[in-house]
């Protein structure tokens, strides 16, 4: 024969006790959160805080859960600070430079075709100069003749310092840029130029040096 299984027909508090449904409180809750406060020294309506609170981050810290959007972006802290100066706008100014008269000779003689001798002597002239807002007569040095010797180029000057000399000495703007500039970079070419004829002298006096 079979065992017959008794019926329950009333509610067990035992067993209600372990289950939670819903948000409904549970038999016994009260009491656990008593017995850990009395256990720990806190507080019970903090315990019950601290289950439901998510963890706090101390200030000015970033949880490792968390992507800032500096962060995200491994240009952004990776780039390098941009000097002022490549920030600085810039004016293109087209420049025409001849030699001297006194040059002539050296060059025709230098055994470099003068041409070169002039375009070198230009990179040479511009390369880490800026442009002044002082402005610079025009020199009164007889220029060559020779045209074939003419050194021409756009130069990027300092559109403030540009400014500054269109200010006090062409306010209507109606003078060519070179002009304004010419006297600052014409006696650096010339210069430069002098002293290339000079090396190259010295090589051709010494030719057994490296």
């Amino acid at each position: 024969m079979r065992k017959k299984i008794p019926t329950i027909t009333r509610p067990d508090p035992a067993y209600a006790a372990t289950l939670q449904q819903g948000d409904r409180e549970i038999p016994g809750k009260e009491d656990e959160a008593q017995v850990t406060a009395t256990k720990t020294g806190t507080p019970a309506t903090d315990v019950d805080a601290d289950r439901h609170e998510p963890e706090l981050v101390p200030g000015g810290t970033v949880a490792p859960h968390q992507v800032t959007a500096e962060s995200s972006d491994p240009h952004t802290s990776l780039r390098a600070p941009v000097s002022a100066r490549a920030l600085s706008p810039t004016r293109k100014i087209d420049i025409r430079v001849n030699a001297l008269e006194r040059q002539e000779a050296a060059l025709e003689t230098c055994g470099v075709e003068p041409a070169h001798v002039v375009r070198a002597a230009l990179r040479r002239a511009v390369k880490g100069w800026q442009l002044s807002p002082v402005f610079a007569p025009v020199a009164e040095e007889r220029r060559t003749r020779n045209t074939q010797w003419q050194a021409r180029t756009s130069l990027a000057v300092d559109a403030a310092s540009l400014g500054v000399l269109l200010r006090d000495h062409d306010p209507l703007d109606v003078l060519s840029k070179w002009a304004l500039i010419r006297g600052q970079v014409e006696p650096r070419i010339w210069g430069e130029i002098d002293k290339i004829l000079e090396e190259i002298a010295v090589r051709a006096a010494s030719p057994h040096e490296p």
